[in-house]
């Protein structure tokens, strides 16, 4: 068997307008479904060590729970991914006032980022992958961003089972950008990701103020909760009497990754479950990756087959620029001018062990 892309109706959004589902399948059995809203991940199966199917990321069975009470689950996120402190930056002289929705700050694009848009999808069949074409045009003063944003989102589903993310987008006047997925990830089906061990090929986070904001600090990763450098269960330190876990509520920082040559992806981060024996490797092109480990998730949402969403019951990996970039210059530039292109590229890939 190839790989394969099918189609069907996924429902319609308040306005009448249809959603569609694509299903892309590999030689393997691993499926991926995606619909145009939000350009949303709504299933992940994977094989297990026992060659078991089973999904791995968190998401609903209905749109209109996606439309209504989606905590970001298996969403593009943009035009900015993460906080922007007290919704407001600097660009060329001017300064631009976003939607200050969470915290005082602005978070992932706003009161309708990229996550709540209709993607225009064209379906892209090659003879090892299948893959998605998504387009959205940002017009210029959407959520408050200056320019006229293109952006082109490419999903493929590959025989080695890899997802793999390739975002590019190009603008007709100097703008922000920071575009991420946000996919909810549990390798083993249980209720938490506390047992999950967590490896990332980082030795620096970045520490956060009351608000989840960067203080500008690269802080050494030794010594502390955050360090990851070597296999370490998820829930081993998260409870520990550490100021950045209390103002967390748990880990939601981002990584520093040492890349060398952002132009090709590396290794990020690998999480792996003992009893679905699933593990998976994020590589990327991006200098960060945001670890949230689900804090906010509260029981009130119910899932797909009415599973219920507890706190911690799903871990994201967001490879990213830094949080609050615009207003902090000695953080890698998210500016993108006319002329020039965006460009980032990141896989998980699945294996078992």
């Amino acid at each position: 068997m190839q790989v394969e892309i099918k189609k069907s109706s996924f429902g319609s959004l308040p306005s009448g307008k249809e959603v569609m589902k694509y299903t892309l399948t590999n030689a393997n059995g691993m499926e991926v479904n995606v619909i145009n809203y939000g350009g949303i991940i709504t299933t992940l199966k994977v094989p297990d060590k026992n060659g078991k199917v089973k999904d791995v990321v968190l998401g609903f069975d209905d749109l209109m729970s996606y439309v209504d009470n989606n905590p970001y689950f298996g969403c593009l996120i943009g035009r900015y991914g993460n906080r922007i402190a007290n919704g407001k930056f600097d660009l060329n002289g001017e300064t631009y006032t976003l939607a200050q929705n969470n915290m005082g700050n602005h978070l992932h694009g706003g009161i309708k980022g990229f996550d709540k848009v209709y993607w225009d999808i064209t379906e892209l069949e090659r003879k090892d992958s299948a893959g998605l074409e998504m387009n959205y045009t940002s017009r210029g003063g959407e959520e408050g961003y200056p320019g006229a944003l293109h952006v082109t989102v490419r999903y493929f589903l590959t025989n080695d089972n890899a997802l793999v993310i390739d975002y590019s987008a190009n603008t007709d006047e100097a703008t922000i950008v920071n575009l991420t997925n946000h996919t909810y990830f549990n390798l083993s089906g249980e209720p938490s990701i506390n047992n999950h061990k967590l490896k990332i090929h980082a030795g620096e986070f970045l520490p956060v103020d009351s608000t989840l904001i960067p203080t500008g600090e690269l802080r050494d990763v030794g010594g502390t909760p955050f360090d990851f450098r070597n296999w370490k269960a998820v829930g081993e330190d998260i409870e520990e009497n550490n100021r950045q876990l209390e103002l967390g509520g748990g880990y939601d920082h981002c990584w520093v990754l040492a890349h060398a040559d952002r132009s090709e992806m590396e290794l990020a981060a690998e999480l792996s479950d003992s009893d679905s024996g699933i593990l998976m490797r994020v590589f990327t092109t991006e200098p960060g990756v945001q670890f949230y480990s689900g804090n906010f998730l509260d029981g009130s949402l119910a899932g797909k087959m009415g599973m219920i969403y507890n706190k911690r019951s799903g871990l994201c990996l967001e490879t990213q620029h830094f949080p609050d970039s615009p207003n902090q210059p000695q953080f890698p530039s998210v500016v993108l001018n006319p002329g020039e292109k965006y460009h980032s590229k990141t896989k998980f890939l699945f294996k078992t062990n």
